[in-house]
């Protein structure tokens, strides 16, 4: 028999138990200047930003709006009269290939050839007991080289190892003698189809294009799980410490959504990350039966799959209608048939995954399209159609992406830093539908911005100057290249914040800064839409917040765990301390 004391204590312990815990109260950012564009292209400024304990956004408040009191609040954050922003959205990444660039050998800024074997070199050097040296980044067009390198280039700068080195835009490969010969790959070879072995003297030069890489690159050792999990540390706090809170992942395997959520069960994922599939058969294992749901506090979702119909225009892998104006033999590669290409979408759109299609060239474009056009008989309704890159269209194309409710995903730095080859691959009368961003919107089209990581740097403000000005930083060329497709402020902010929440089927969630929203944002040096090109160009993220928690700041020294969210429950981990500035965790 329980005593009276025990009943009482038992009774006591009970209404604890379950009596209502005691609600945060909110947090005020104040003193900003605020700055969010809402999805009708209307620009709201504000001065200050409630945020409820949830970490979404309660209320906004006006220059010389009546705002909360301090005794009203738990915290209030000093802005200090810096710009906010809402937090930034890559419509395009590739989230692991980030992480491993970081930590192997990065050619991207090389400027020429003898650079390049210079530092492949040093770096085999500095890595004996890598078995094979592996890199991406390398651009013969940036090189002035004026042909693709060769295995025997290679050879004489790493002759005892295997070497594979990606070209900038991921679609070609550069091998040495020896990563040949581990592949098998001999002049009897034959190109699987959508690849190319590129030859030299009835040989293989040492370069394959896109599905050929699939030779060498089948027989490269694994990474190992831990070497995926800082892979992937290495990329979020990249893209943090860019503004960057929101991602569309491009190409996700099972193994890259195992990093994720490795991270996230042990409060390690701040970013939000809408992940796409690396075609079917890892949709169907990482999701089943349909689209995941958002987890870990609306961090990670598998939302839909990526499906390839081309390679890119550098490598001359881009499916042209036309032939290259500078390779009259060659219209670049169809990497899916037209009949897969439906089967497969049609497989996914079954089961209501969203779709993706990789397309550059505009017979690319045009294929994409058109399937698109087939597919809505039997799959109606808002799908969300993506096409990803669409860098050259037919202009009789642009209007049927609006007609057909087809997302355009694309990288304005591509623009930039492709113009000249483009120049090249294509005839002047090929270029009108070239990185059509103004005649795409006009046409109605949905428009989301992205980097195209690590092919291109992740950064907002110089894609954002890109876009107003379709000049590089030296300001060239004069006026614009195809000025008649430059866009507003406005527009280029919206499509990397607004844009590209509602490419991911976001909206209401995150990516405006509107009320009920998540309150992801950034402290930032440059207001976007009064700033001059060129210190639009230099602007810094300051900090970086997400659902109200500070999660990278400049001057904090980096990325902040303290403020990681609970795998269970989606809030933050650290609690409340009092009435002031807020600390890294709220």
């Amino acid at each position: 028999m329980i005593g009276r004391t025990k009943i009482s204590a038992l009774l006591a312990a009970t209404v604890l138990a379950t009596a209502p815990i005691a609600a945060w109260a909110d947090t005020l950012v104040d003193d900003v200047q605020g700055i969010r564009v809402a999805p009708d292209g209307t620009v709201e400024r504000f001065a200050a930003m409630l945020i409820d304990d949830a970490g979404r956004v309660k209320a906004t408040y006006r220059q010389g709006a009546k705002k909360p009191k301090d005794k009203d609040v738990d915290y209030r954050v000093e802005g200090k009269g810096r710009v906010l922003l809402p937090g930034f959205i890559d419509s395009h990444v590739h989230l692991s290939a980030i992480g491993f660039n970081a930590m192997g050998l990065d050619l991207s800024d090389t400027t020429s050839m003898a650079e390049a074997l210079t530092r492949i070199a040093d770096y085999a050097q500095r890595n004996p007991t890598k078995p094979w040296i592996i890199g991406r980044g390398w651009n013969e067009v940036a090189w002035n080289l004026g042909r693709l390198p060769t295995a025997a280039e290679l050879d004489a700068a790493v002759p005892d190892r295997p070497v594979w080195l990606l070209r900038a835009d991921g679609h070609a490969g550069w091998a040495n003698g020896l990563a040949l010969q581990r592949a098998g790959v001999t002049a009897q070879t034959k190109a699987p189809t959508g690849g190319r072995i590129v030859q030299a003297g009835g040989v293989p030069s040492g370069i394959l294009i896109d599905a050929a890489t699939a030779l060498v690159e089948s027989k490269l050792p694994p990474p190992l799980p831990e070497e995926r999990d800082i892979a992937f540390r290495k990329a979020q706090e990249m893209l943090l410490a860019r503004g960057i809170t929101a991602v569309a992942d491009m190409g996700t395997t099972l193994l890259d959504w195992q990093a994720v959520r490795r991270e996230a069960d042990v409060n390690r994922l701040h970013l939000r990350i809408a992940s796409y599939a690396n075609g079917v058969d890892d949709m169907v294992t990482i999701a089943g039966p349909g689209p995941s749901p958002w987890l870990y506090g609306d961090r990670l979702k598998l939302i839909g799959v990526k499906l390839w119909l081309d390679g890119a225009l550098g490598s001359r892998g881009a499916w042209l209608t036309k032939p290259y104006a500078d390779a009259r033999d060659s219209t670049g590669l169809q990497l899916i048939g037209g009949t897969q290409l439906r089967n497969l979408m049609s497989r996914a759109a079954m089961d209501d995954f969203q779709i993706a299609l990789h397309a550059i060239g505009d017979a690319a474009n045009r294929e994409a399209l058109d399937a698109i056009s087939e597919m809505q008989a039997s799959y109606p309704g808002d799908r969300r159609w993506r096409i990803e890159h669409a860098q050259v269209i037919d202009p009789a194309d642009i209007p049927r992406f609006a007609q057909l409710g087809v997302i355009a995903s694309m990288q304005p730095h591509h623009q930039v830093s492709d113009r000249t080859m483009a120049q090249a691959r294509l005839s002047p009368d090929r270029l009108a539908g070239a990185y059509a961003w103004k005649s795409l919107l006009n046409s109605k089209a949905h428009l989301a911005f992205g980097s195209d990581a690590p092919v291109e740097l992740p950064d907002v403000f110089e894609g954002i100057a890109d876009a107003i000005t379709r000049q590089d930083k030296a300001g060239e060329p004069f006026g614009g290249w195809q000025p008649q497709e430059i866009i507003s402020r406005e527009q280029a902010l919206a499509a990397y914040t607004e844009g590209g929440a509602y490419a991911v089927g976001a909206e209401g969630r995150f990516g405006t800064l509107a009320k009920g929203e998540f309150a992801d944002f950034v402290l930032v040096t440059v207001d976007p839409l009064l700033a001059p090109p060129a210190t639009l160009r230099q602007g810094r993220v300051l900090e970086t917040w997400i659902a109200g928690h500070k999660v990278w700041s400049q001057s904090g020294g980096g990325l902040n765990y303290g403020a990681a969210t609970s795998a269970a429950t989606g809030k933050a981990t650290s609690g409340p301390t009092g009435n002031a500035a807020a600390p890294e965790g709220r």
